[in-house]
């Protein structure tokens, strides 16, 4: 070595310019190295980080991806380019696998990556706090609908398995908390549904089959609360034999839980578990976990215990079921009606009674006075599907369930006598509508609106009724019932003839009451037709599953039930 020469590394034998690109350089690699090492981590073995760095897999991208959008990592910062560091990462896959119930490994295996592809709930797990100078019932008040009365409306799958489905995924909420849901048309809902597809443009897109099935919308969120949206791509089913397609009872029920205002769960226990787990069975008997029944309950407070809605608006003398003659029989949205006095029962189309409770008429349908206290007749019109409510000499057109303006007018308006009707229905046939009362009865156009002579046929088949129908329900293939006293007759489409077999009890048939219920002996009205030996209807067993106040109190929508009104568009799917 030469006398007073200092002896440097090689690299600083160069030019100045070359070692300051190389020092440039230099300041760069510490954000490669992290990119290797975040690459490593999502390895099933660390000690892969020890030889050369990996290449990147669709799966690492993928879980980054899923942990952001999830909640368990933070977004990216495009304005700084700042990665997601490895100890981050780990972190979040813990939590994720401790949320999941999963082995808490900290690494991508296979648990973890069959997990991240399981169809689920859109939502985030991890949701941002709420300020800590909050009061906890602050918060909770923030959380929950301030309304003590939400509406919904809804679209699609089978439009009548639709609304059926959404109307038992909204009672097992409304069963537990002192809210009422009633669908509407137009834009006034506070819970809105529908079934879109892909980039919907509301930051959570869907994904097409599998994957991301459906999200919803706090009540928070001051401009997309209460909307609901289900993924039109999704085989959605219920009650598949074969676990083909996504249940939409058991999705509905979750997504009803966020618009109520609950996030995701970690316990594999609770409908609102973020993860979808099939089926959750019968809509009849389905209840909420004792978790999610809390949850609720902090946020809406116990449905028997609301002070808006005091247990005295029934009282003690609404009828029983079983033994009461029935007032009026009505099909409406393809759902039957049986009412009497100022209650009404209500039955979906496969005829289950929604509640062994009745409702008050006049807190369904708003509009009708409050001191209405019998119905005489009530039918759907054919031509436009308003619902008509006759009732002494007044009456009342109902679009959905709210009253239309101008309303009530004297019954006149159809030529029928000031001194009322005993019942109505449509004739799906003819587009016609028939009154009745006694033995007199009226054929009314609803097209012309003038009264006009009835068929031969029907005119024929009247003479078998005697004085004293109660009321007669046309269901939309044709098929008429007439009823009177506890009993019922069925008469065949085409011809109008008795059918055999006939009569039979009402109770047991339509109103889920078991003969032993029934505290009075069959009796057959005179219809020219006796009771066959032996009567005894089917064998059901009724089982009460509201709360009690839920019976008592005009608060749930167990009284002041969803009525599927069928003529609404659907949104988003042809």
């Amino acid at each position: 070595m030469e006398a007073g020469k200092v002896c440097f590394p090689e690299k600083y034998h160069r030019r100045p310019q070359q070692r300051h690109l190389e020092e440039k350089q230099r300041r760069k690699s510490p954000a490669i190295f992290l990119h290797w090492l975040l690459f490593c981590l999502l390895l099933p073995s660390f000690s892969t980080c020890l030889s050369p760095a990996p290449m990147p897999t669709p799966e690492s991208g993928e879980v980054i991806e899923w942990l952001i959008h999830y909640g368990y990592l933070p977004p990216a910062d495009p304005t700084t380019g700042q990665l997601q560091t490895w100890e981050a990462v780990t972190t979040a896959l813990r939590v994720m696998q401790h949320f999941a119930g999963i082995a808490e490994t900290g690494i991508l295996d296979n648990a973890t990556l069959s997990l991240i592809r399981m169809p689920r709930c859109a939502l985030p797990d991890i949701t941002p706090n709420f300020p800590s100078e909050l009061s906890l019932k602050e918060r909770a008040r923030k959380k929950r609908w301030q309304r003590r009365r939400s509406l919904e409306r809804r679209t699609r799958l089978s439009r009548d398995t639709m609304r059926v489905l959404i109307y038992y995924a909204l009672k097992v909420w409304s069963e537990a908390i002192p809210l009422t849901f009633h669908e509407v048309g137009g834009h006034t809902a506070d819970i809105s549904v529908e079934f879109l597809q892909l980039d919907h443009h509301d930051s959570y897109p869907f994904d097409g089959p599998g994957g991301m099935v459906a999200h919803a919308f706090f009540p928070r969120d001051p401009q997309r609360a209460g909307t609901v949206h289900f993924d039109g791509d999704e085989e959605w089913t219920f009650r598949s034999p074969d676990d083909f397609g996504t249940d939409l009872f058991a999705v509905a029920i979750h997504e009803f839980g966020h618009s109520l205002g609950l996030a995701h769960s970690s316990s594999k226990h609770s409908i609102m578990h973020p993860y979808y787990q099939g089926p959750v069975g019968d809509p009849l008997q389905y209840q909420l976990h004792i978790e999610d029944h809390a949850e609720i309950q902090k946020l809406y407070g116990n449905c028997c215990f609301s002070p808006q809605y005091p247990c005295s608006r029934l009282g003690k003398g609404f009828p029983d079921r079983c033994t009461s003659n029935i007032d009026a029989v009505a099909q409406i949205r393809g759902e039957t009606f049986f009412f009497k006095d100022e209650y009404f029962w209500r039955l979906s189309q496969s005829r289950h009674l929604t509640s062994p409770q009745p409702a008050l008429t006049t807190r369904f349908w708003r509009g009708l006075p409050s001191a209405l206290h019998k119905v005489d007749a009530v039918y759907e019109r054919p031509t436009d599907h308003r619902i008509l409510f006759f009732s002494g000499p007044l009456y009342w057109v109902f679009k959905d369930n709210g009253v239309e303006e101008g309303y009530p007018r004297p019954i006149t308006d159809f030529g029928l006598p000031q001194g009322g009707i005993s019942g109505a229905f449509s004739w799906p046939s003819d587009q016609k509508t028939y009154f009745f009362k006694g033995d007199l009865h009226w054929c009314y156009d609803e097209t012309t609106r003038h009264i006009e002579e009835a068929s031969p046929l029907l005119q024929e088949s009247w003479k078998q009724f005697s004085s004293s129908v109660d009321s007669v329900l046309s269901e939309s293939d044709g098929t008429l019932y007439v009823f009177k006293g506890q009993q019922y007759w069925k008469f065949d489409q085409e011809t109008l003839q008795l059918q055999a077999g006939y009569p039979r009890s009402i109770a047991t048939d339509w109103l889920d009451c078991t003969v032993e219920a029934l505290r009075i002996r069959p009796t057959s009205p005179s219809l020219g037709v006796n009771l066959p030996p032996n009567f005894r209807g089917p064998q059901l067993k009724i089982e009460e599953r509201v709360c009690f106040c839920a019976a008592f109190c005009a608060i749930s929508s167990t009284l002041l039930s969803v009525l599927p009104w069928a003529l609404l568009t659907l949104q988003g799917l042809a």
